[in-house]
């Protein structure tokens, strides 16, 4: 089916961290007794994100509903253009814990003629359940982001850390997209600390050691809040 998927449910906790630079929490992480240390070359991630008309995972996020899912395609490398290898991500959270499920998609074009027709033909085209096909008939693109992510892990292998900088939100809907409506921040990072279900003990000695607090941070409500602004 082309499907990919991660059905083991584990820890994600975010740092908003707002008066550091990347290359200062960099700094940091590499310091941590846990001893991380990079494990894949930094990249830039893209995304597209899909709600309702009205914005209901928008306004789930934001009141916190403990159980929630995400649409979002994500691909790597240029934002716009000839689009390879995207994924579909169904992202899944129950509480603090969350997994993902990916189904690769067909390739597509980005630019400024993609309208919404452009995305449910590859959902018609792509090896889809057709469960999922179902639900996105009600989903429309939200928002596009782009963020530089690097990728760490500890000594000990159980805990992974990654940081997003650079991120760039992208206003996009149903019917002509000129993406004009942008805002950068270079301001924030989002450090992302992953691990198992089974380790959660010893989790305090990871998020002890940082000089960050933890948040409920999301791109999603950032973005969709810098560049919608009359949602409500």
């Amino acid at each position: 089916m082309g499907t990919e998927k991660n059905k083991v449910y584990r820890f994600e906790r975010k740092f908003f961290i707002s008066n550091l630079r990347g290359s200062e929490v960099k700094s940091i992480v590499k310091f941590h007794p846990y001893m991380f240390s990079e494990i894949f070359h930094k990249r830039h991630v893209n995304n597209i994100y899909f709600d309702t008309m009205n914005f209901d995972n928008y306004s789930d996020n934001v009141e916190g509903s403990s159980n929630r899912v995400k649409f979002r395609i994500r691909w790597y490398g240029d934002m716009f253009g000839f689009i390879e290898k995207p994924v579909l991500e169904l992202k899944i959270k129950n509480s603090m814990l969350g997994r993902k499920e990916s189904y690769k998609l067909k390739s597509f074009t980005l630019d400024k003629i993609f309208d919404s027709s452009v995305i449910e033909k590859v959902f018609i085209d792509s090896d889809l359940p057709e469960p999922i096909k179902y639900r996105l008939k009600f989903l429309m693109p939200s928002l596009l982001n782009r963020y530089v992510r690097e990728y760490f892990m500890s000594t000990d292998k159980k805990f992974r850390i990654t940081i997003d900088s650079e991120q760039v939100f992208v206003g996009i809907g149903k019917n002509f997209n000129c993406f004009l409506n942008r805002f950068n921040d270079n301001e924030n990072t989002i450090l992302e600390l992953k691990y198992d279900q089974d380790h959660d003990s010893k989790a305090n000695l990871v998020t002890n050691q940082f000089p960050f607090r933890l948040t409920k941070s999301s791109k999603y409500v950032n973005g969709v809040s810098k560049i919608n602004f009359d949602i409500y």
